[in-house]
């Protein structure tokens, strides 16, 4: 069994292979933070932990790949825009895997906000997978906006499922002041 340290990052690519047109972009922001100066952004990325895939591989192959960075991971971050879709990407399949074998935490960071303030409101970008785990208390998850700081404390202390007790959670106003996420 794989040492659970890593912080896995899902995210619908959309069906596109030029990353710029995609989600990817945000994950690759998540990496960007994590090289730059300034806050003190750590994570370890469960991408890392096995061989690349191509966009060009088998989806069986893709699916082992997810499996053993799932398995590798204590936490997963689900990337929401409003180009996610409800069904039809890998995006479903990861989430089905992190909640359904592996147990993992969610964060859900949503891209395009300030605040994250009622979770709910915004389920319209729900992939189904994710969507019907939070209705059936499968899921444990905290709702945040894709902002930087809000990131970092969710990575630093969504470790465990058993920490979350429903898939609603989100940070109050005055943490999202603290954040910066708004004025």
């Amino acid at each position: 069994m794989a040492y659970r340290n890593g912080n896995y990052i899902a995210f619908d690519g959309l069906g596109e292979t030029d990353p710029t047109k995609s989600d990817f972009r945000y994950y690759a922001s998540i990496q960007a933070w994590a090289k730059g100066k300034g806050h003190d952004f750590k994570y370890v990325d469960s991408h890392d932990k096995t061989l690349a895939v191509r966009d060009t591989s088998l989806k069986a192959t893709l699916e082992a790949r997810i499996r053993e960075r799932l398995a590798a991971s204590k936490n997963i971050v689900i990337i929401l825009s409003d180009d996610t879709r409800q069904t039809g990407s890998m995006l479903s399949y990861e989430i089905e895997k992190a909640v359904d074998t592996y147990e993992l935490p969610l964060i859900c960071a949503y891209t395009d906000l300030n605040q994250m303030l009622s979770p709910s409101a915004w389920s319209h970008r729900w992939p189904l997978a994710l969507k019907d785990r939070i209705e059936n208390g499968s899921a444990r998850a905290i709702h945040i906006p894709f902002k930087k700081l809000a990131l970092l404390h969710a990575l630093t202390y969504t470790v465990h499922s058993h920490s979350l007790e429903t898939g609603l959670h989100y940070y109050s106003l005055e943490t999202h002041l603290k954040f910066g996420c708004v004025d």
